[in-house]
């Protein structure tokens, strides 16, 4: 029952946040002034323990899948595009080796479902926020060359930390789905995680934190959505495992995920890039028996913030679906350090 009623709480929350991005509102957030004030002062204590690394994360741009380029295909079926934008997590940021970092997970993992090369650009940006990523889908469309067939964007931790009032963020999020769809690029969202499950921070700011994040994943859903786009949960900071596993799956920073991190939350997100691209197993249909279904978006919106690796996608207005994928082992990167690069 408490559960019940947290979700529809949520869920109209959700909607007045989307509902004023729509119509350009804004407003510091929905916990109030006593509890933002709370906020800033355990960030500054936080900060001394957490989300400390400086890294430049690697550079894995590039073609994978290149045991695909063979005479079994067609000249017809040229190699698939992917795109990444969004913060340092989107980047890869906490981990040393380009093969590690999510977007060359994904793309090896895209090459072996669609047994074609994959040609990876990633414009995300280290500490980036919603209102970074116009300037991102201007570099990710610039080159006048053909758009992404899909684009991954992974942003909202910085939004929350950063005090971006959260009807902008949404704004700015759906106004970057709108033109990328409006370009001919399937798109990915990775909501914002869940900041409560990062270990060394304390409460009230755990709690605040993760009420503030899963509001914002929620609104975002429902932004992404009624723009044309998927959304996956991040939930627990990149998949429900986080939580109970903090020591493997976050890196040396105790806030960016470790490599293990990064491979658990790309097995999350390939699913349902597959399924934009037409390329999954799955039907699209919700199966009562994984508690799927089809759902008001802003119902589907608030299941999703709380459970991790929770797919939504747009139904028949004012509809969507909720889907739990399964998820299948990734392929190592092949030369994954050293990743084709493509002119």
């Amino acid at each position: 029952m408490a559960t019940t009623v947290m979700t529809g709480s949520r869920a109209r929350v959700a909607r007045r946040i989307a509902t004023a991005a729509a119509f350009g509102g804004g407003g510091i957030g929905l916990l109030g002034v006593a509890a933002v004030g709370v906020l800033l002062t355990e960030v500054r204590l936080a900060r001394r323990t957490v989300g400390g690394s400086s890294d430049i994360p690697p550079c894995a741009d590039g073609r994978y899948g290149t045991a695909f380029e063979t005479c079994t295909h067609p000249a017809d079926r040229p190699p698939l595009r992917l795109g990444f934008l969004g913060d340092s997590t989107a980047a890869g940021q906490g981990v040393h080796r380009p093969s590690q970092t999510p977007g060359a997970l994904l793309a090896s993992g895209l090459a072996a479902v669609a047994e074609l090369p994959v040609d990876l650009r990633n414009v995300a940006l280290p500490g980036a926020r919603s209102d970074d990523l116009a300037r991102q889908v201007e570099l990710m469309l610039a080159d006048g060359g053909q758009p992404p067939d899909v684009c991954v964007i992974m942003i909202g931790a910085n939004d929350v930390t950063h005090r971006l009032p959260p009807a902008l963020s949404v704004r700015h999020l759906s106004e970057a789905v709108c033109r990328l769809r409006a370009a001919g690029c399937e798109v990915v969202v990775g909501t914002c995680p869940d900041l409560g499950t990062i270990e060394p921070v304390n409460q009230p700011l755990r709690w605040v934190a993760r009420r503030l994040s899963r509001q914002l994943a929620a609104a975002q859903t429902i932004g992404v959505v009624e723009n044309g786009g998927r959304t996956i949960s991040l939930g627990a900071l990149l998949g429900p495992e986080f939580e109970a596993r903090p020591r493997e799956l976050f890196g040396p920073d105790n806030y960016h995920p470790s490599a293990e991190g990064y491979a658990t939350a790309a097995m999350a997100v390939l699913p349902t890039v597959c399924a934009a691209l037409g390329l999954w197993p799955e039907e699209e249909r919700p199966e009562p028996a994984r508690r799927e279904g089809i759902l008001p978006v802003e119902q589907a919106a608030a299941r999703a913030a709380s459970e991790g690796g929770t797919e939504v996608t747009a139904s028949r207005a004012p509809w969507a679906l909720l889907k739990h994928r399964r998820r299948r082992q990734l392929p190592a990167p092949e030369t994954a350090d050293r990743p084709s690069v493509t002119g």
